[in-house]
């Protein structure tokens, strides 16, 4: 073993590290990459030289959807894609259509796409939300429910979205983190499978128009990033006196904000992962800049419904609304997931976005953007 890292170790050197893409959530925070260069690489030779099998660890899935639980043996010969995502990951909804596709064109030719779903927020541990995302959001290949983290574990992993590609003899050959190099990734595959014998494969690659949560990020014009409401991860809470810990409070929103900053107002009990609106007409003001705006939220209980109401610039979004609300701002919030709420139409500057929730029990978790 030891030989092994240190061969690795001088190939590295010898042919350098690739780029990282640009974005990627580790556990507990958001990465940001831009092309810097790193050790989540695309072109991962460890693996392939330990000869490691993570796929041992699919054993110790909680559930399967899609499919009867798959082993390492059932997997010999088969060039896998393990995808690891949680529902409420826009990074990772944004690589959805890819491995969709990839999924559907190279079925026939050996590739198994699995998704390991490893939850971030204690909601997305409740088998009955993973279920209704994973029709919902189209995941129609094999999914390994892991609610307890015993594959994310096995794989050592800490992102979302990371893609690990497995070839014939169950060996990691590559593997990449976050968002983008689409191309790359389908040629791996495509390698991978011209290695295993497998025929028909072609040169061509996939071409996909996300829409809706899937569309790619206007990254020219994001200057906002994920940022978490509890009190345990967030940034800019700018609410007078900050925040109080586990218990209600009245809160104020300050006269003006600054970018990046945000606010609560009325009554809240702010907890470690997020915040509960504890009566109603409680609001959470944000000022953003980026094309969309997407909250993390549900209803307390489960089986319960809050109406809201959007404001962009003190205005209803119009033309400028998410598909989760109208273009008077108005929507309601009724399961536990991402909500889009807004998908500016016109150029994008500094935004002030607020939502007020007309009933009290809803918990907000997690402002995104895009």
């Amino acid at each position: 073993m030891q030989k092994n890292f240190l061969l690795a170790a001088l190939l590295i050197s010898t042919i350098g590290v690739p780029e990282i893409s640009y974005a990627a959530e580790k556990k507990g925070q958001q990465m940001i990459f831009e092309g810097l260069p790193g050790s989540s690489l695309h072109g991962s030779i460890l693996g392939w030289i330990a000869g490691q099998s993570e796929l041992q660890s699919l054993g110790r899935a909680d559930e399967w959807l899609n499919s009867p639980p798959l082993t390492p043996t059932a997997l010999r010969g088969k060039v896998v894609l393990v995808s690891f995502w949680t529902y409420t990951c826009i990074n990772w909804l944004r690589v959805q259509p890819y491995l969709r596709a990839w999924a559907e064109k190279y079925k026939r030719q050996g590739l198994v796409v699995i998704g390991v779903h490893s939850p971030e927020f204690r909601f997305e541990k409740n088998i009955d939300n993973v279920r209704r995302e994973v029709k919902a959001l189209g995941v129609d290949y094999p999914v390994a429910v892991d609610s307890e983290g015993a594959i994310w574990s096995g794989f050592n992993n800490n992102y979302w979205p990371a893609l690990y590609f497995i070839d014939a003899q169950g060996r990691i050959r590559d593997q990449h983190f976050g968002e983008g190099s689409y191309e790359q990734s389908e040629m791996t595959i495509q390698r991978l499978l011209a290695e295993a014998g497998a025929e028909g494969i072609g040169a061509d690659l996939v071409s996909v128009d996300g829409r809706g949560l899937e569309a790619a990020a206007d990254m020219a014009n994001l200057k906002s990033r994920e940022n978490y409401i509890g009190y345990k991860r967030t940034q800019g809470f700018a609410s007078p006196g900050g925040a109080v810990r586990n218990k209600p409070h009245l809160y104020q929103a300050p006269a003006q904000l600054r970018l990046n900053e945000w606010a609560l107002s009325g009554d809240w009990t702010m907890g470690s992962d997020g915040a509960a609106v504890k009566k109603s007409n409680g609001t959470v003001t944000y000022r953003f800049h980026a094309r969309d705006l997407h909250l993390v939220m549900g209803p307390a209980a489960a089986g319960t419904s809050v109406k809201f109401r959007v404001l962009i610039d003190g205005q209803p979004p119009g033309g400028s609304h998410g598909i989760d609300v109208d273009e008077q701002g108005n929507g309601t919030v009724s399961e536990q997931r991402l909500y889009q709420l807004i998908r500016q139409q016109g150029p994008i500057v500094d935004r002030q976005f607020e939502i007020e929730f007309l009933a009290p029990d809803v918990e907000v978790f997690c402002f995104t953007f895009g």
